[in-house]
């Protein structure tokens, strides 16, 4: 993220509480979007992001990087590793968001940072404290009382973490600055989706102008949903500090979590009581070791 930066800059300051917001509303968007299948909003993400996030590249002068990717086959593998987990993260953000399964979105997020430091324990072997090992085992426990008490586990919540944390994880492999990568990414899942639009319209299935105008207008809104607090991301965590991205993560869950309650009337019941409280401790332990290790 943004290893290496001593101090936070305004402007970075700005940048991730923007997209951490927007990503905050999204659900408000997607919820518009319930009506219509998962596979084929995320395939009107891929398309219409392509240009916003072409325009900005060209804008930055920094279309070389990517040519020079486009010419490598091991960075095209990597990055075909990075779309495919992208792809199937926002599916399921999708399908959480449009089915009712809003607090098992907010609920997938909260638990990604801890859930990518252990990863980093486990792959890189990287080392540990107790602080941080006692925040994964209370998110655990969480999604142990939730899957008890439920008789299930919280595929949504499960699902976007594991796909997350992964895509996380590859991503550093990625040679290139963040958004070229995204604009890879997007550009290596174009051919499958158009192919995909093709056919929906072929079958009569598309729901992208040939019904309620207004679907139309918000799957071609798709683009800016996805790519715009994406980049706003990629600049704003070069220009902040490990421990202040740290912290404000949380913004865009606990925004998904309000909206799950308050707007769309999802049930909060005794084990979301449970369960709930035990993330927002294991956070608050985090981010007190994570701003420990920074100042350190």
């Amino acid at each position: 993220m943004a290893a290496g930066v001593n101090e936070d800059s305004p402007k970075g300051f700005v940048f991730a509480v923007t997209a951490y917001s927007l990503w905050g509303f999204l659900p408000l968007y997607m919820k518009a979007l319930a009506h219509i299948p998962p596979a084929e909003v995320v395939l009107h993400r891929v398309i219409w992001a392509v240009p916003v996030a072409a325009a900005v590249l060209i804008w930055q002068g920094r279309t070389a990087t990517l040519r020079a990717a486009l010419g490598s086959p091991r960075t095209l593998a990597m990055g075909a590793v990075t779309a495919a987990l992208i792809s199937l993260n926002w599916g399921i953000y999708v399908w959480a968001i449009g089915s009712g399964h809003a607090l098992d979105a907010a609920l997938g997020y909260y638990i990604n940072p801890l859930f990518s430091i252990f990863l980093g324990a486990v792959i890189l072997r990287e080392k540990l404290g107790a602080a941080q090992w006692l925040a994964i085992a209370l998110a655990a426990g969480a999604v142990g009382v939730l899957t008890w008490e439920n008789g299930s586990l919280p595929v949504a919540a499960v699902g976007l973490t594991l796909s997350w944390g992964a895509y996380a994880y590859f991503k550093k492999s990625l040679p290139i600055g963040p958004n070229q990568g995204f604009l890879l990414e997007v550009l290596l899942l174009l051919g499958p989706a158009i192919l995909y639009f093709l056919w929906l319209t072929a079958q009569g299935q598309s729901h992208f102008f040939t019904g309620a105008a207004i679907d139309g207008w918000l799957l071609l809104g798709c683009g800016v949903v996805t790519a715009v607090p994406l980049l706003f991301y990629a600049n704003g965590a070069k220009l902040l500090r490990l421990s202040t991205i740290g912290i404000l993560q949380y913004i865009a869950p606990t925004m998904i979590f309000l909206t799950a309650i308050f707007l769309f009337g999802e049930p909060f019941g005794p084990a979301e009581r449970i369960a709930f409280p035990m993330i927002w401790a294991a956070l608050v332990i985090y981010t007190a070791a994570l701003w420990r290790a920074t100042r350190h």
